[in-house]
C-alpha cells in the first residue's frame, strides 16, 4: 500500500490522514484526495502535507488503495462517475451503511472489480484513540488486509465484528462518543454549580473518564469491582451512585441504543 486516495474530507477523513502522516506509515506525498469544495480541500492540503486533485478520476487513478470518506448519499454518483477506475483497486469504505455487501451490489455490473473492507471509525481517532470495527466479510488479499489493520492500529483499538454485529458495534463506539461528551458535561456543569470555572470543570471531569477508562482497560477488572473499590461504606461516593440508580442512570444508557437499534 504505497499510495491512498481519499474521496471526501471531512473530519473523519482529515483524523485518519493526520494521524497515518504522523504515525510515519505513509509519507504525505502519498497521499491524495478530492472533495467538491476545492477551496477548503486546498487549505486542508496545506494543513496536512496531502496532495489535493482536481477530479475524481484524477484521485481514484493516483492510488491503488482508496478510502472512500464522502457522504452516504454521494456515493452512488461517485461510482457512477468512476466505477470502472476502482477496477483491482483496494476500496475501504468508512461511510455509514456502506458494508461489503453494498458495494458489492453497485459492482456486481462490472467485470473487474475492487477488493473491498468495511470499516466504522469514530470521532476520538482525531487523537489516536479511536475504535475501529472491521466487518469480517471482505475481499482483500490476507496480506493487505493485515497491513491495513497495523495501519489503523496506529490510530486506537481495531476490532473485527460479524456483519450481523456492526450494527451495534457502530452504535457503541460510533454514537458512543456523543453520549460520553454529555456525561462530561453534565457533570462540568455541576462542577460549575458549586464553584468551579468552567475550563478547568471539563479538565477535571474529562480527564477522570480518561484515567478511569484507562485503569479499567489495562487491568481487565469488572467495572463493577472499580466502582465498589472506590465506594467506601456510608460514604459519599456510594451516596452518589445510589442517586445514579434512583434516577435512572443504567436504563437511560441502555435505552439510547435501543432508540437506535429500533428505528
Amino acid at each position: 500500500m504505497e499510495k491512498i486516495a481519499f474521496i471526501g474530507m471531512g473530519n473523519m477523513a482529515q483524523a485518519l490522514t493526520g494521524g497515518f502522516i504522523k504515525s510515519g506509515k505513509i509519507e504525505p506525498k502519498n497521499i491524495f484526495a478530492y472533495a467538491p469544495n476545492q477551496q477548503k480541500l486546498a487549505q486542508n492540503a496545506a494543513k496536512y502535507g496531502f496532495i489535493p486533485c482536481a477530479s475524481l478520476k484524477e484521485a481514484v487513478s493516483k492510488a491503488d488503495t482508496i478510502f472512500m470518506a464522502c457522504k452516504p448519499y454521494q456515493i452512488e454518483d461517485v461510482i457512477s462517475e468512476v466505477g470502472r477506475d476502482f477496477a483491482n483497486k483496494t476500496l475501504i469504505s468508512i461511510a455509514l451503511g456502506w458494508n461489503f455487501h453494498a458495494f458489492e451490489k453497485i459492482f456486481s455490473a462490472y467485470t473487474e472489480k475492487p477488493r473491498i473492507q468495511f470499516v466504522m471509525p469514530n470521532t476520538p481517532a482525531m487523537v489516536s484513540e479511536g475504535v475501529f470495527l472491521f466487518e469480517k466479510t471482505n475481499s482483500l488479499k490476507p496480506e493487505e488486509r493485515a497491513q491495513i489493520w497495523q495501519l489503523f492500529e496506529n490510530l486506537g483499538t481495531v476490532e473485527e465484528l460479524p456483519d450481523n454485529l456492526m450494527g451495534i458495534g457502530g452504535a457503541i463506539s460510533g454514537c458512543g462518543p456523543a453520549f460520553v461528551d454529555l456525561f462530561i458535561e453534565a457533570y462540568a456543569d455541576a462542577a460549575v454549580k458549586y464553584g468551579i470555572p468552567r475550563a478547568t470543570a471539563y479538565k477535571l471531569v474529562s480527564q477522570t473518564v480518561l484515567g478511569s477508562a484507562k485503569l479499567q482497560l489495562q487491568t481487565g477488572e469488572h467495572p463493577a469491582v472499580l466502582k465498589d473499590n472506590v465506594c467506601s461504606p456510608a460514604g459519599s461516593t456510594i451516596r452518589g451512585v445510589t442517586a445514579l440508580e434512583e434516577n435512572g442512570l443504567r436504563n437511560a444508557c441502555i435505552k439510547s441504543i435501543d432508540s437506535i437499534m429500533q428505528k
